[in-house]
C-alpha cells in the first residue's frame, strides 16, 4: 500500500482579460470565459464540488 496517492485537493481562481473572468484550476481545468464574475466564481465552486 506505499504506492497510494492522496488526491490533491483541487484549488480554483479566478482570471480577468479585459471584459471576461474565466475560472482555472490547479488540475488544468479552465472554465468559460463570462461577463460576470460572479458566474466565473459559480463555475469554480462547481468544479471543486465535482470530484
Amino acid at each position: 500500500m506505499a504506492d497510494q496517492q492522496v488526491p490533491s485537493a483541487h484549488r480554483t481562481t479566478t482570471v480577468e482579460k479585459g471584459r471576461f473572468t474565466a475560472a482555472h484550476c490547479t488540475c488544468g481545468w479552465r472554465g468559460p470565459a463570462r461577463r460576470a464574475r460572479s458566474k466565473a466564481r459559480t463555475d469554480a465552486t462547481e468544479h471543486e464540488a465535482s470530484p
